[in-house]
């Protein structure tokens, strides 16, 4: 008799962490992606239908299982394990074109910063100032003068109560962003310029008070900005800290030219560990949570809170939801060419060593939901690797210089590059490719940022122009 054909596989779901969903089920192989959502969405016992996207072996499935299987020459006879992966209910549409092109500074721009909610825009420049940008005019706000040199880095609270800038003079600033006026003196205390500032995450302190600043002068120095003075000196670097990060558990991560990474406990300042391996500078960290750390309370929906206390709930309920169950990763890249992924609070050694970049990596940064990290680097590429394992996914080529800054759509699909070719661009991360061209700079492009509601893109360089993107 006929070998009668063999239609069913049998699958087992998994979550990205690898944490299986059920036990393994037979599936019929003309199943797609289309019928796997209704079938997590019904494991999960979702009220509300969410989707996601499934990979097996690192790839996306775009087609039927049985086009899947024949294509890759896969045996039906073993379980085919199948990871699936939550997408955003919402989608950000890719920005096409430039809304506006403001003058104003007189020197280079070389940081821009959009507030929590993505309502006001941020930017330091080498003329000493900072500027406040209202959004809905395109046109500058306020002018805060104060610095004595370069503003070479600005962060918002994530209450979006304060702005912080630190200079070239190794001085940092507190304004207020309603009025642009300073918020006290300038805050004194690091001996040379300032390479970073972080703050602590709001679902651990509302309203928000500290932050941490880096120097080249070797130490971080936590700040208090209601007592404006340096509460608690971190010092234990040998060189030039790069980096820092405030993390979501209440840590404190330093990147440094010593090539080492430190973490920090925030209330005496006490080294808790060190995580080595890099052989070249530390250049830049980035944490799995720091999207929900940097927008704290506020989502894409908008809503605004009335209080410290509500805003502190609603921001922990987004942290938590953020991370599940599975410990804060950190990524590193370095001047040796090569990033480690690390779950520091399970171990001082690497999860991987992530190796692919022919120059010294510039700037990493986690994708919104956690799933994905994208590097750049002077080899003139982005790579992008998978968030949780560290593996290599692709590489983005198309820029003709190096590149210095990227930032992420809120919806984790959309990845934006400034380069010193003087474009921006767009890259789509399910296809891998090129999704937009953004030329109109006249120089390089030092700073980029993607408004955390999605809007909006600003990007800055050395042509002195800020420029506003939209869809």
């Amino acid at each position: 008799m006929e070998d009668e054909t063999v239609n069913n596989v049998m699958c087992q779901f998994t979550d990205p962490e690898g944490t299986t969903l059920g036990a393994p089920l037979y599936l019929p192989q003309n199943a797609g992606p289309h019928q796997l959502q209704q079938i997590v969405n019904k494991l999960l016992n979702n009220e509300e239908k969410l989707p996601y996207a499934f990979y097996i072996s690192d790839q996306e499935l775009a087609v039927p299982l049985e086009t899947y299987l024949h294509k890759n020459k896969v045996s039906v006879e073993k379980v085919l394990a199948i990871v699936y992966q939550p997408q955003a209910i919402f989608r950000i549409r890719p920005v096409n074109r430039c809304s506006a092109s403001i003058a104003g500074h007189a020197e280079a721009v070389l940081s821009v910063a959009f507030s929590p909610d993505g309502r006001q825009l941020a930017s330091g420049s080498g003329d000493t100032t900072v500027r406040l940008w209202d959004l809905n005019t395109q046109t500058p706000m306020f002018t805060c003068t104060g610095h004595k040199n370069w503003v070479l880095c600005i962060a918002w609270s994530p209450d979006g109560k304060h702005l912080v800038s630190g200079s070239k003079a190794g001085e940092l600033q507190c304004w207020d962003p309603q009025t642009g006026k300073p918020s006290g003196n300038p805050l004194m205390g690091h001996k040379k310029w300032i390479t970073g500032i972080s703050w602590e995450p709001v679902h651990l302190n509302a309203p928000c008070r500290r932050f941490v600043s880096a120097s080249k002068d070797g130490d971080a120095r936590i700040w208090d900005i209601s007592l404006r003075k340096s509460v608690i000196c971190l010092s234990g670097h040998t060189l030039a800290i790069t980096c820092v990060k405030w993390g979501g558990d209440g840590v404190i991560y330093t990147g440094s030219q010593d090539c080492t990474i430190k973490m920090w406990e925030t209330s005496q300042g006490k080294l808790i560990r060190e995580l080595k391996g890099h052989g070249h500078w530390v250049n830049s960290l980035a944490l799995s949570t720091e999207y929900v750390l940097r927008t704290g309370a506020f989502d894409h929906t908008g809503k605004t809170h009335s209080s410290p206390e509500e805003m502190k709930k609603v921001a922990l309920e987004r942290y938590n939801k953020m991370k599940g169950n599975a410990p804060e990763r950190l990524v590193s890249g370095s001047d040796d060419f090569t990033m480690f992924l690390w779950e520091p609070a399970v171990s001082k050694h690497p999860k991987t060593r992530m190796t692919g970049h022919q120059q010294l990596v510039n700037h990493v940064y986690f994708s919104p939901d956690g799933n994905w990290v994208a590097s750049a680097s002077f080899d003139k590429s982005v790579k992008l690797w998978n968030g949780i394992t560290g593996k290599f996914v692709a590489a983005f080529r198309g820029h003709v210089g190096p590149v210095y800054q990227i930032s992420w759509s809120a919806d984790s699909r959309l990845l934006l590059s400034g380069s010193k070719d003087s474009t921006l661009k767009i890259w789509d991360i399910r296809t891998q490719k090129l999704k937009q061209d953004l030329p109109g700079h006249a120089d390089e492009v030092f700073a980029v940022d993607w408004s955390p509601d999605g809007e909006k893109v600003a990007s800055g360089g050395k042509d002195r122009v800020l420029k506003l993107w939209m869809g």
